[in-house]
């Protein structure tokens, strides 16, 4: 595994953002925890972060683009509207969606999908690459997650590509902000 910080992802940002698209695997930082992600769009690379993480088939959450692939591939309310206008943040909004748009091993079985947009500089990353890309915490299933590379678990750092570290995370995953029905927030 080759670990990046932020001046080398800079370096080799056309590289990185290549490797993304092309289903690489890779942690990255967030604005609150290190997620494992992938190009949502790939199957292959989307199954590989399934057997890394020992998860079967509960959905991933993607950190979208952009606003504008939101709105073109999700169905937005007044409700969730409102909860989209708080984005970039620490909030994974889960909607219903008006087409396919990522791989079915994403969200098996359902119309909705969790959408993310960090309050981080990885978002930028992720806009230029204009793919949704998988974002779930480092960890097998059941495990504590990741918050730095000394408590990495030595079969997902053996299944991953590279590794985009800025140090130790003291942060806690996302909320869960469920907009599919009656507004749930899930602190997890």
């Amino acid at each position: 595994m080759r670990i990046l910080n932020f001046e080398e992802t800079n370096l080799e940002r056309q590289s990185i953002i290549d490797s993304i698209i092309n289903g690489s695997v890779f942690i990255h930082p967030t604005d609150t925890i290190y997620g494992i992600g992938c190009n949502a769009q790939n199957s292959d690379a989307v199954k590989k972060v399934r057997q890394l993480k020992g998860r079967a088939a509960s959905p991933f959450s993607v950190i979208a683009p952009s606003i504008d692939w939101i709105n073109e591939n999700c169905i937005i309310t007044k409700e969730s509207g409102e909860w989209l206008s708080r984005l970039p943040g620490p909030y994974t909004l889960i909607l219903r969606l008006k087409k396919e748009c990522v791989a079915k091993e994403v969200n098996p079985g359902l119309r909705t999908l969790g959408i993310r947009i960090p309050n981080h500089w990885i978002r930028k990353l992720i806009a230029d690459a204009e793919v949704p890309v998988v974002t779930t915490s480092v960890n097998r299933s059941n495990e504590d997650y990741m918050t730095s590379l000394e408590d990495l678990d030595p079969a997902i750092k053996s299944g991953v590509d590279f590794a985009i570290y800025e140090g130790k995370k003291e942060g806690k995953p996302s909320k869960l902000v469920d907009l599919t029905g009656a507004v749930k927030v899930i602190e997890r």
